[in-house]
């Protein structure tokens, strides 16, 4: 991740009606955020209107939530499903939550308050990346998703 992991982080939506908190309230903040990337699967790309959304995931009882947020569930490109979260005043996209990442919220990236601390370590889906969306080269790439300590296989979703 980063050597200046800031320990408790914050963030929220553009209009400021969903904030969230992570680490500080109900979590012991030694756990830095795990699986920080790119992902460059067609969802994300559609969800985002990019090439590829940047996030991380982080223990479910880490994350302290405020204000009005809707899910979205889709199926994902790895057989599974995917709930987006969205807040409902300006539309912004937050959280992700999937059935292959039990027990874990994705948070963007750009949600943070200061998201410069954060270093992505991946890129995955780069099969379905835009010939146009630049990959560091230093980083590594996953065609589709790859399997994660504790995870269930994609089969699963």
């Amino acid at each position: 991740m980063s050597a200046s992991f800031p320990g408790p982080f914050t963030g929220g939506c553009l209009c400021g009606a969903v904030r969230y908190e992570c680490g500080a309230v109900r979590y012991e903040c030694g756990a830095e955020p795990m699986m920080p990337g790119h992902c460059h699967c067609r969802s994300c790309q559609k969800a985002s209107g990019g090439g590829f959304i940047t996030a991380f995931a982080v223990p479910e009882a880490a994350i302290e939530i405020t204000g009005p947020v809707k899910y979205h569930e889709s199926a994902t490109d790895s057989g599974g499903t995917s709930r987006r979260g969205f807040c409902t005043e300006c539309g912004s996209r937050l959280f992700g939550r999937s059935s292959n990442m039990p027990g874990l919220v994705a948070i963007m990236a750009g949600s943070m308050d200061d998201p410069s601390w954060l270093e992505p370590g991946m890129n995955i889906f780069t099969e379905s990346a835009q010939p146009w969306s630049h990959m560091d080269p230093a980083l590594p790439k996953f065609p589709a998703l790859p399997k994660f300590p504790g995870m269930p296989a994609p089969s699963g979703g």
